[in-house]
């Protein structure tokens, strides 16, 4: 297993990104994350009002992957995903749904254990770890990592987690992966802002597969198919995480457009990731036992 540590990141995903290790397809990789604060936040000292915008969402790499070429799909196993002690969460004025009735900036020192958060009065909450910063570098210039598109990026899709298997579409050579901003828990839509912003190692397995063609980034876990997408309102995500459900259930399943309609509706399930962004991010879920089901 080859180890990538965090002093190697970038804050754009971008084609011109010098690659910080080079593997071959099926290699495995531990790799180290800041925050998405870029540890300005600290117990004892920091603060929200204080920090460097320019340094959130700091993504581990980028990693040249030996053979990516464009065209080909980069599939990336969450094989496991290690968390610090404690995290930060933070909301205030400005930021999340609410932040139109809130006033000053809060953040909080999060402990956390090996199964819960702690919050207030002994409130424990369940971890969700997951990644909200992952994806490749896109095609045309660079895109912040504090967005979402085409390559992944910031969709803070809280299925990003452990034994899911992540693909992207790769736009260049060696495709550029890189991933950060993880989270011990973080509810669908991040509408306060932010999850719990934690320092970790994750251990990917990166493949490249020539047979898969995208247009978005798509997820697979034991029980579901998922199609991700962003766009600058939910309307349009929601169509575009559709559509590419229906496009790839047009190669599994033996069914013309308007039974795949009606097997999407009651079936399938449109899921937000998150709604903070300028650009929104949506999946839509489907049932591997019924693709299972049709051979």
């Amino acid at each position: 297993m080859v180890k990538l540590t965090c002093d190697k990141h970038i804050f754009d995903f971008s084609k011109e990104n010098k690659p910080a290790l080079k593997i071959k397809s099926g290699d495995i990789v531990e790799i180290q994350t800041m925050d998405c604060f870029s540890g300005q936040i600290q117990i004892g000292s920091g603060k929200l009002s204080e920090i460097d915008f320019n340094m959130i969402n700091p993504a581990t790499g980028p990693i040249y992957i030996e053979g990516a070429s464009e065209g080909d799909t980069l599939k990336v196993t969450i094989k496991k995903i290690e968390t610090g002690s404690s995290g930060v969460l933070c909301t205030g004025e400005g930021q999340g749904v609410l932040g139109d009735i809130m006033e000053g900036l809060t953040e909080k020192i999060i402990p956390l254990d090996a199964v819960n958060a702690g919050f207030y009065g002994g409130l424990n909450l369940p971890l969700n770890k997951m990644v909200g910063v992952i994806g490749v570098a896109p095609k045309a210039e660079g895109i912040s990592s504090r967005l979402p598109g085409s390559h992944g990026g910031n969709m803070d899709n809280k299925m990003i987690t452990e034994k899911s298997i992540v693909f992207f579409p790769v736009f260049t050579d060696g495709a550029l992966f890189a991933l950060g901003d993880v989270h011990a828990a973080m509810g669908d839509g991040e509408v306060g802002g932010s999850g719990i912003e934690v320092t970790a190692k994750v251990t990917v397995k990166l493949e490249i597969v020539k047979d898969i063609k995208l247009v978005n980034p798509y997820l697979e876990n034991k029980r579901l198919i998922s199609t991700i997408a962003s766009a600058p309102s939910l309307e349009e995500a929601v169509r575009a995480a559709v559509y590419d459900m229906d496009n790839l259930l047009t190669t599994k399943l033996p069914l013309d457009s308007n039974d795949r309609s009606m097997l999407l509706s009651q079936a399938g399930n449109v899921e937000i990731c998150q709604v903070i962004n300028s650009l929104k991010t949506v999946r839509f879920n489907f049932p591997k036992w019924i693709v299972e089901f049709y051979g």
